[in-house]
């Protein structure tokens, strides 16, 4: 699990605990020099493929990663942030695929992201959906997740800063 780099909205929100009403922001330079540091990190773990959820600081965070590491990405909106602020609200199908243009956005929904505040009961069954749809695959041990502090804290309990990776245990209940 590796949640991914400052965005325009964390860069913000850190100095001033304001929410601006930013959606779906991008990465800033800061952001994109952390998931090139990231790399390094990543590179003992094996990694053959990595997952991202649909937002645009995932995705670039990803891109980052997987042209350092030589594996492909796939999107999957089960392991997006669980939405709460303005940066939770995601971009169209559409628009992604306008700047990913060889990432497969056709299985997400027009609105993918939710419209109302996610309740943690809700988070704790999606966290519990990915947690069997991951522990199912053969290669689970080669994926990296590229996701968010809300997510990875309700499937692991770890309260990461940008770029910070967690193992998944996936025996784990």
């Amino acid at each position: 699990m590796i949640r991914h780099a400052e965005s325009a909205w964390n860069e913000h929100f850190s100095a001033s605990r304001i929410d601006i009403g930013w959606p779906d922001p991008p990465l800033t330079g800061r952001g994109e020099e952390q998931a090139r540091r990231a790399v390094e990190n990543l590179r003992g773990h094996g990694l053959r493929r990595l997952i991202a959820s649909p937002y645009r600081r995932t995705l670039q965070t990803a891109s980052i990663l997987a042209a350092a590491l030589g594996v492909p990405v796939s999107v999957d909106p089960l392991v997006r942030e669980r939405c709460a602020f303005s940066c939770d609200q995601g971009s169209s199908p559409d628009e992604l695929a306008s700047q990913w243009p060889d990432l497969d956005f056709s299985t997400l929904d027009q609105r993918w992201w939710g419209g109302t505040i996610e309740s943690w009961p809700s988070l704790a069954a999606r966290c519990a959906a990915f947690r069997t749809a991951i522990g199912g695959a053969a290669d689970r041990d080669e994926v990296g997740v590229v996701s968010h502090w809300g997510f990875i804290r309700g499937l692991t309990g770890a309260e990461l800063h940008n770029t910070q990776t967690i193992r998944l245990v996936h025996d784990a209940a």
